[in-house]
C-alpha cells in the first residue's frame, strides 16, 4: 500500500485529490496539510509517508513549494510529487532543482496522476505530458533556454524589482544580478530588462 500526503492550501483540491487516491487499490491518503510549515512539522515529528502530492504555490504562507520540496527531500528523503495549475519553465525548473521526483499539472487525467503516484513511490520520474513537452521545447532550442536563477532574476525584474532589491532577495552581488541580465538578454536577443520580462511572458517562460 502507497502511503499518500496532501499538501495544497485548497480544501477542494484536496478533496479531488483524496478522490483519486482512494480509487485506488494501491495507495491511501494518510495525511493533509494546507501549509509547507504544517508539512515539515508533520514529518519532523515522525510522520512518514511513500509519496508526497505537493502544490508550488501556498498563498500568503512564508514557504512556497520548492522550498519545502528541497526540504522535504533533505530531510526526510520523501518522494515529492507536484501537483500544480503553475506549468511555466520557471515553475517546473525551480521544482525539479530542489529535488522533486515529479511534475504534473492539476488538470491531468485521474490516470496518469495515479501512474505518476506509482512511479514516484519506486523511485522513478514522473513528469506529467505538459511538462514532457516543454522540457522537450527547451532542449530543442538550447540557445534561448535560461538557467534556473536567470530565470528567478527575471522573474524579479518582472515583478517590479530593482538591481539592488533582487540583490537582496537571492544574497548576491548587484554586479552579480547585472552579469545574469547580461546573459539574459544575449539568450532572449533583447536590448533591455523590460524587453526580456516581456519577451519571456510572451514565450510562456514566466
Amino acid at each position: 500500500m502507497i502511503d499518500v500526503v496532501l499538501a495544497d492550501d485548497h480544501p477542494v483540491v484536496r478533496a479531488g485529490l483524496r478522490a483519486v487516491v482512494d480509487t485506488q487499490p494501491d495507495m491511501r491518503v494518510v495525511h493533509e496539510t494546507s501549509t509547507a510549515e504544517d508539512l515539515l512539522a508533520w514529518l519532523d515529528g515522525g510522520g512518514r509517508a511513500d509519496v508526497i502530492l505537493l502544490d508550488l504555490r501556498f498563498g500568503d504562507a512564508r514557504m512556497g513549494g520548492a522550498a519545502a520540496t528541497g526540504a522535504v527531500v533533505r530531510r526526510h528523503r520523501t518522494p515529492v510529487l507536484v501537483v500544480t495549475t503553475y506549468g511555466t519553465d520557471a515553475d517546473i525548473l525551480a521544482a525539479i532543482e530542489a529535488g522533486a521526483t515529479g511534475y504534473l499539472l492539476k488538470d491531468a487525467p485521474t490516470e496518469e496522476l495515479a501512474r505518476a503516484v506509482r512511479s514516484a513511490a519506486a523511485g522513478e520520474v514522473a513528469l506529467g505530458a505538459d511538462v514532457q513537452r516543454r522540457l522537450l521545447s527547451r532542449l530543442r532550442t538550447p540557445a534561448e533556454n535560461l538557467s534556473g536563477r536567470e530565470l528567478e532574476v527575471l522573474r524579479l525584474v518582472a515583478a517590479g524589482r530593482s538591481n539592488d532589491a533582487i540583490a537582496r532577495e537571492l544574497f548576491v552581488s548587484v554586479a552579480t544580478v547585472k552579469s545574469h541580465l547580461a546573459h539574459i538578454n544575449t539568450k532572449l536577443g533583447t536590448q533591455s530588462r523590460t524587453e526580456a520580462a516581456a519577451v519571456a511572458r510572451d514565450r510562456g517562460m514566466l
